[in-house]
């Protein structure tokens, strides 16, 4: 739908936040969309996640190539450039965090080993301060997506039946959720101090994201019953029905059949009531069982198999459709930018960065009233250092010019 000037729900809200790479900086972004202005505090030069990739040109030649990660990442907020190393840039960082006010004082961070940005240190200056921090490990060591993703088995059971090794997947999942949630956290600390007044010190480690992530499906439930791990099973959904095809022009499609009417939608759609009704006689199977489905499935596989083969992918879209059946092709991400420009996703918004770059990024999934929002604007990292410090801080500009002169603040690059 159109982008809508309409206030956003946390429209008023003011946080701080501290973070780098994909987890905190995916929950202030959260928020941000939501209306919330979020300011993040930027090491002058950059973090060690300011221009990591994907970047503009692949950053052949330009070691300074913008980063679309991090643009993407931390778009709506704004960036003021602080040396934290300095005494006069740490007392900025926690008049920041710590400012009053009714809807001040939230303060979101991955920091670690920073004795003046400890919760106890900062909750001396605003006792009700709200804050999360997130950490690899609930001792504070360090963990990612990569290292804790590889701890709970999860590349242990994807990939192919006959491969031996680990297979990594691509998406940072952990990192993704821990972002969510740290949303979550700050909001529900939020309600909290609405009714109470107190403040809160939440620690969310991504270690215990994907630790109640598995076991929250009952993968851990299972492999302590069983006594050994889960085997590796291709492409098939687990437990069910769902496998990939291949049709007559090369394009593979997912099929899945969760429940007993999409089952029963893939059979009429194949034309293969009949054939299923005989095999379940012989097999003495219930297709209405999940499991029965999932016990049998490279049988159900090989029975299906030559209907695709025989259709091309226009087809078999046209006819699963019509059936209902539930079902997904594959498809590079070109096509998927393919779709975008043809305006196919709303939730999809272009961008431009600040050095003239065009991006593709994206609005809030979250549609309030039918309008996603607007995606926000492209950082830049110190754009905002004078305004923030201004506003925030209540500094004067000459203040501010003095700051900068010391080397304790900076503006945008080329500022």
């Amino acid at each position: 739908m159109r982008e809508t000037d309409a206030p956003r729900p946390l429209s008023g809200l003011e946080i701080t936040e501290c973070a780098s790479f994909v987890a905190g900086p995916t929950g202030g972004m959260t928020l941000a969309q939501l209306g919330a202005d979020v300011v993040r505090i930027d090491p002058i030069g950059g973090g060690s996640d300011h221009r990591r990739w994907p970047v503009v040109g692949d950053g052949n030649g330009a070691a300074d190539a913008e980063s679309y990660y991090w643009t993407s990442l931390n778009k709506g907020k704004r960036s003021i450039a602080v040396d934290m190393r300095s005494d006069e840039g740490r007392e900025l960082v926690i008049a920041l965090a710590t400012a009053p006010g009714e809807n001040r004082g939230v303060l979101v961070d991955n920091v670690v080993g920073r004795r003046w940005m400890s919760n106890e240190a900062l909750a001396a200056h605003r006792p009700d301060l709200i804050h999360l921090r997130v950490q690899g490990y609930p001792d504070g060591s360090p963990a990612v997506d990569y290292t804790v993703n590889a701890e709970i088995g999860i590349p242990g059971i994807t990939g192919p039946e006959a491969v031996g090794a680990p297979v990594n997947h691509a998406l940072p999942a952990w990192d993704l959720v821990a972002g969510l949630t740290v949303s979550t956290g700050v909001l529900a600390a939020l309600y909290e101090r609405s009714r109470t007044g107190r403040g809160a010190y939440v620690e969310l480690a991504l270690s215990d994201i994907a630790l109640a992530g598995v076991a929250n499906l009952g993968w851990l439930s299972e492999v302590a019953e069983r006594g050994s791990e889960r085997s590796r099973h291709g492409n098939h959904v687990y437990g069910s029905f769902g496998v990939d095809f291949a049709c007559a022009d090369g394009q593979r499609v997912m099929v899945v059949a969760l429940t007993p009417g999409q089952w029963s939608a893939l059979c009429k759609a194949t034309g293969t009531v009949e054939v299923f009704a005989a095999l379940a006689t012989a097999l003495g199977a219930d297709w209405a069982d999940e499991a029965d489905r999932y016990r049998n499935r490279e049988t159900i596989t090989a029975i299906l198999k030559p209907w695709f083969a025989a259709r091309d992918s226009a087809q078999v879209r046209d006819e699963l459709d019509a059936a209902r059946v539930l079902w997904g092709k594959y498809q590079g991400m070109g096509e998927v930018v393919a779709e975008h420009r043809a305006g196919r996703h709303a939730v999809l918004a272009d961008a431009t960065l600040p050095g003239g770059a065009e991006a593709i990024t994206a609005r809030s999934p979250m549609r309030w009233n039918g309008d996603h929002g607007g995606a926000g604007v492209a950082p830049e990292l110190g754009r905002e250092t004078d305004q923030v410090l201004a506003t925030r801080l209540g500094l004067s500009g000459a203040e501010i010019s003095a700051l900068r002169s010391r080397g304790v603040v900076a503006g945008p690059r080329g500022d």
